[in-house]
């Protein structure tokens, strides 16, 4: 899921993100001391307030740390790609999309067909590695993507959804269907002064608008209803069929910055004031009304990505200190440890069959193998210039029942997509440095998993 943080000083307070300590304390964490100096980088699109200031003007694409050195470049597992028996499934590149015209904030990808938005007013589509069509919103900065049969969703720095359909004699061809909410919506409800909510001092909005930008988009499938997450501090709820909002919920005490729709009417929300929290959605006829149930974490860190397994059963929370949280769902959540190894901001999350993908600002994307409880590192892919800003997983057309492939694609603020093809079955790190002999290298390069016996069960 995609995930961007809040500028604004009214919007995220100094004190609500930083990270003097690390939350947790993991052997294979740098223990680099972090001074104020450095929290002038590390702050990028997670403070640094300027009242003369536009809100897209704090985003990464001005403040993100572009030139902060890979903690991998010099890792000594890259020199195993050549020992490999070449009947092992390795994880590589496989290309490169790139169009210089804005860095990429959002993708989206079903059947083989790739959607990217970034800080133009361009929404292109992209099949077989080649550019197929392109849409133009009135918009820029294209924060998120959703894709729902024939009809693309498409959040924005204004605060609106817009709403694109396929037209299906020709499907490079995508037509403007409408806007959440509906100008018609606007006009009726304007005309009831309860349907005015106050967003800041002295200053009111109809419930139905969000008021700042669109961070985050999900979707419930079987229900129909498509969920959108912003800095205004909360997330709403649409229904897709005739494009109405039912609910909006303030959700958090600082910009929301990821909201995921799982199973069982269960969603999740992350926020810049540093907690994920759980809320079940409850409905009577065709009302809808989501329930808060628990908070998961709180912690001085900014929560900047969420995700959740297909089945529901494992929760994954990435934040501003590259570390990534997650929790295991039985008959209720239990924390079930961290994953350590990105030395900036993890900014996006992805999760597939077994695989878990985090992509930072430290311009690298983790792979991550989950086999019960236990994660290890399959991969790291390496390669894009800039923080790695959005990432989206198809299942490879190759990908048999006994060996599972994917191919995934990573947007980074570098301005390019790559195309990565990862198998399942390829040899994570650690064998590969066992199977070659080698003693002398430094394991805390090799990202890790710290399991929690002791962790919060809530």
């Amino acid at each position: 899921m995609l995930a961007e943080t809040c500028p604004h000083n009214n919007l995220l307070p100094h004190s609500s993100n930083f990270c003097n300590n690390m939350v947790h304390s993991v052997p294979n964490m740098s223990s680099t001391t972090v001074n104020d100096d450095d929290f002038d980088v590390r702050q990028s699109s997670f403070s640094a307030y300027d009242p003369n200031r536009l809100s897209a003007e704090g985003s990464p694409t001005m403040l993100s740390p572009w030139n902060q050195s890979s903690p991998f470049n010099k890792s000594p597992w890259y020199k195993f790609d050549d020992d490999v028996p070449k009947n092992i499934p390795q994880n590589g590149l496989i290309g490169s999309l790139v169009r210089e015209e804005g860095h990429i904030y959002s993708l989206a990808a079903k059947n083989d067909i790739l959607y990217t938005g970034s800080d133009s007013k361009n929404i292109r589509v992209w099949k077989d590695m080649k550019e197929f069509a392109a849409f133009k919103s009135n918009s820029g900065l294209v924060k998120a993507i959703i894709i729902s049969g024939e009809k693309i969703f498409t959040g924005h720095q204004d605060g609106k959804v817009r709403i694109w359909k396929v037209q299906s004699k020709n499907p490079s061809n995508h037509k403007r269907a409408g806007s959440l909410p509906t100008f018609f919506d606007i006009f009726k409800a304007s005309i009831k002064p309860s349907n005015y909510v106050e967003v800041k001092r002295n200053r009111t909005a109809l419930w139905i608008k969000h008021c700042d930008a669109i961070s985050c988009l999900s979707m419930d499938h079987t229900q129909g209803l498509l969920y959108s997450a912003s800095w205004d501090r909360t997330f709403k709820v649409w229904r897709v069929d005739n494009s109405k909002c039912l609910e909006s919920v303030k959700a958090h005490d600082d910009a929301v910055n990821s909201v995921v729709a799982s199973v069982d009417g269960i969603v999740y929300t992350g926020s810049a004031d540093g907690t994920v929290k759980v809320w079940k959605r409850e409905s009577v006829g065709k009302s809808v009304n989501h329930v808060f149930v628990q908070t998961l974490l709180n912690q001085e860190c900014a929560v900047t990505a969420l995700a959740v397994n297909k089945s529901g059963s494992v929760v994954y929370c990435g934040s501003s200190d590259g570390v990534v949280n997650f929790w295991e769902r039985e008959k209720q959540l239990s924390h079930g440890g961290v994953l350590t190894g990105h030395k900036l901001a993890v900014l996006c999350l992805a999760v597939a069959g077994n695989l878990v993908f985090s992509g930072s600002a430290d311009k690298n994307i983790i792979v991550w193998k989950r086999d019960g409880s236990v994660h290890t590192c399959l991969s790291i892919l390496t390669g894009h210039n800039g923080p790695v800003k959005c990432l989206a997983v198809e299942e490879d057309k190759e990908s048999t029942g006994s060996e599972r492939k994917w191919v995934v694609y990573s947007g980074s603020l570098d301005k390019s997509v790559k195309v990565w093809s990862v198998s399942e079955m390829a040899p994570n790190l650690h064998h590969m440095a066992m199977n070659n002999g080698q003693e002398d290298v430094s394991w805390d390069s090799i990202p890790s998993a710290k399991y929690s016996s002791d962790g919060p069960s809530i």
